[in-house]
């Protein structure tokens, strides 16, 4: 017999990935160029230049076996404190590099902190809209998985609804900004605010209330505005879970790291807790090769116009022809209201125009829909007149 749980989640994709799967099958059916898969958040831009240079001169530099031998379970020394040394000079950061576990992009940073950190009992908040694999996160560490609702119609948190979950056995909030699936930024007054109520609860409670934040959007924003907080900054009891497969355009190549903040409450033992969960997840030792690139390219980005450019498009278009959503400041997603309130309903009638994105249910949120515009400009510009025709047929109400 195998483990029910993970039977479970082996034999059904979550929603993006049996979407994507479908996406490819059509495309073999009636061609790639006639199908608009705007599920999944798989960048469309190339990685920056300096990613290329970086491999081709640690190649021809760092011998063969010392290169693609083991580093330090926890990554290598060097390239933590390189990124530590990036973090202090980007955001003033109180951080070194012995606060650093590199890891296989966000999925495993989040994973191995929520599995350092839940203890029978704890309760792990999240605000919705949130990333769909969030629930299977939490209960996978053996933690109560409960969302809240956020603000109608901006999609920040809704302290109110917060205030009424909060309990003695929260043991962490989860943050994701920008936030995907909707784009929205949490700004430096909202995550001030978070960081005052969590510090009254830490004092209410006599044992903090830690933040984990999953930021692999953190530099994806598209107006000079837009600031995107570094939460440790704020909040002393934060885990900061970063990966590179967003801003460097390297989904496949699995990099990222957890930080913890040297001011969190029992900061060592955290730190010791990540290791030990690293360890028993088998998530020791990060690609070795690109732990180094990471290192030498951290702050950098692919080409942001391109999805700023892609963004001003579709949600121009959208909006124009009767659609609603939230402006996104960041990340690469639109969180469209669906037309009528079951969006399951709606993604399957979209499927007729060969127009393809993935329900809000699982991201928590009934009644949306998350349309992502990491893809090519051209796409879009062709996918406009079909989702003009998705419109007409719900009779949407055109802006003039």
């Amino acid at each position: 017999m195998v483990n029910k749980k993970m039977y479970a989640l082996g034999s059904r994709r979550s929603v993006i990935r049996e979407i994507f799967e479908y996406a490819k099958k059509r495309a073999a059916e009636i061609g790639g160029e006639n199908v608009f898969d705007f599920s999944i958040g798989n960048p469309s831009v190339p990685a920056p230049a300096c990613v290329d240079e970086a491999i081709e001169r640690i190649v021809r530099e760092i011998p063969s076996v010392r290169l693609h031998g083991y580093t330090s379970a926890q990554g290598d020394k060097d390239c933590r404190d390189k990124i530590a040394a990036n973090l202090r000079a980007r955001f003033g950061a109180d951080i070194s590099g012995d606060d650093f576990y590199f890891t296989c992009g966000a999925a495993a940073s989040l994973t191995i902190s929520l599995h350092a950190l839940a203890c029978p009992g704890d309760e792990f908040l999240v605000f919705a809209p949130y990333f769909a694999e969030y629930k299977v996160f939490v209960e996978g560490a053996g933690g109560k998985f409960t969302p809240l609702p956020s603000e109608d119609g901006t999609f920040q948190p809704d302290f109110a609804a917060l205030e009424r979950a909060m309990n003695p056995s929260v043991k962490a909030l989860i943050v994701n900004s920008p936030n995907n699936p909707s784009g929205v930024v949490y700004g430096e007054e909202t995550i001030g605010r978070l960081a005052a109520f969590l510090r009254g609860k830490k004092k209410e409670y006599g044992h903090p209330v830690y933040l984990i934040t999953d930021e692999p959007y953190r530099e994806l924003v598209y107006d000079k505005k837009t600031k995107v907080p570094f939460i440790p900054n704020y909040y002393d009891d934060t885990l900061v879970c970063y990966s590179y497969s967003k801003s460097l355009s390297l989904p496949g190549e699995r990099i990222g790291y957890i930080a913890v903040s040297p001011r969190a409450a029992d900061a060592k033992a955290v730190y010791a807790a990540i290791c030990g969960a690293g360890r028993m997840l088998g998530f020791v030792c990060a690609p070795a090769l690109f732990q180094r690139v990471a290192a030498e390219c951290d702050g950098k980005t692919a080409d942001l116009e391109v999805y700023r450019r892609n963004r001003d498009l579709l949600y121009g278009g959208l909006t124009a022809c009767g659609f609603s959503c939230v402006y996104p400041d960041g990340a690469f997603y639109l969180f469209v209201r669906s037309p009528k309130p079951d969006a399951n309903a709606f993604c399957e009638r979209a499927k007729k125009y060969e127009l393809l994105f993935v329900s809000g249910d699982d991201f928590g949120c009934p009644g949306y829909v998350r349309i992502a515009y990491c893809v090519s400009t051209e796409q879009i510009r062709r996918a406009l007149p079909l989702f003009k025709a998705l419109a007409a047929e719900y009779s949407l109400p055109k802006v003039k």
